[in-house]
């Protein structure tokens, strides 16, 4: 294998989000909108900015001493950072959270006051973007990510800072991303998707990716759900064929499942013998605490965290020691990898 070559500074920004391992074991609590709606609906009434960046920072507060970096968003979040364990990395999120319904193609969008300039000084390691992606959209669609995509890795070339890039998958002409009928086409996008933003031109350092299967439909799991997409030995199969295409080492992220689902699936991964090097894991840890928060409080919040988040965090943290491999195994080993 030719020998790698990483610049200094997103070679340490992967370092700071990475245990001492190599594996990438990092929370996420960049929600924005979506978090918001779900405690005004636990509390039953409006959930102010400075609630948002309080359950942020109760979460960052107790799951960072279980965790190698914080996924965090600028607009609510910053605060938060300051409660985080030391040694703690962060990765900062640059895009606008959601989409535009009104036009077709979930075309992305960044945050208009922030640069990677400006959130390389906010204190990241790493900048994250999430792209909702359907590699078998129209070409003029996908043309516009892709050219989006290559600017923010220019910016973050330019800035000497690590790009993690959050491909989500979708199909319109599907429509649910939870059915049988999605499920059966999701291993062909990822793996798709995975292929394309290997390329060079994208700058990407990280993956982080969707797994290929929905475990749900996946026959033999403890949570099948008695519809069949796949057999346990294709699912394997499926994340082989993603792995396969993979130019950059990869990640996992939960997509909001519960921490039961996730494990199960994050173990599905390493008996296929999957190279991941990790998740950033979010909802599946600390979801169950949205309604304990916007009913009981604070305090209430941060006790549940004690207990039941830091049995979820420790629970996945067992199954990252087991089936995740360090990143930069994904290039050889650290002795392949020149740092320039």
């Amino acid at each position: 294998m030719a020998t790698v070559r990483i610049s200094k500074g997103k070679f340490d920004g992967i370092q700071a989000c990475a245990n001492e391992h190599g594996v990438i074991a990092a929370a996420a609590m960049d929600q924005r909108g979506s978090l918001k709606k779900a405690i005004a609906k636990a509390r039953g009434s409006e959930v102010s900015d400075s609630d948002l960046t309080e359950f942020k920072a109760i979460v960052t507060k107790v799951l960072t001493k279980h965790a190698s970096a914080i996924l965090m968003d600028p607009e609510y979040g910053l605060p938060a950072l300051a409660q985080r364990a030391p040694g703690t990395g962060v990765l900062l999120a640059y895009e606008k959270t959601g989409y535009d319904v009104s036009v077709q193609g979930r075309l992305p969008d960044l945050l208009s006051n922030y640069s990677v300039r400006r959130i390389k000084a906010a204190g990241a390691d790493a900048v994250k973007i999430l792209l909702y992606y359907n590699p078998a959209d129209d070409a003029a669609i996908n043309e516009v990510k892709h050219a989006f995509i290559e600017r923010i890795g220019s910016e973050c070339v330019a800035e000497d800072i690590a790009f993690f890039l959050e491909p989500i998958t979708y199909d319109d002409t599907i429509g649910d991303e939870k059915s049988l009928a999605f499920a059966k086409v999701k291993p062909k996008h990822v793996t798709a998707y995975m292929a394309e933003f290997s390329k060079p031109q994208y700058g990407v350092d990280i993956l982080k990716v969707e797994v290929p299967v929905n475990v749900k439909f996946v026959e033999g799991m403890r949570v099948f759900g008695g519809e069949k997409a796949y057999s346990r030995a294709e699912a394997m199969e499926l994340f082989q064929q993603a792995a396969s295409v993979a130019k950059k080492p990869f990640i996992y992220l939960s997509a909001g499942v519960t921490d039961e689902i996730f494990r199960e699936t994050l173990e599905l991964a390493a008996e296929a013998g999957t190279p991941f090097s990790g998740v950033l894991c979010g909802r599946a840890t600390w979801q169950d605490g949205i309604p304990v928060y916007g009913q009981q409080g604070a305090a209430a919040l941060e006790a549940w965290l004690e207990d039941r988040g830091v049995k979820n965090i420790t629970a996945l943290n067992e199954v990252l020691a087991k089936g995740a491999k360090p990143w930069w195994d994904f290039y050889g080993g650290m002795a392949n990898i020149e740092v320039v």
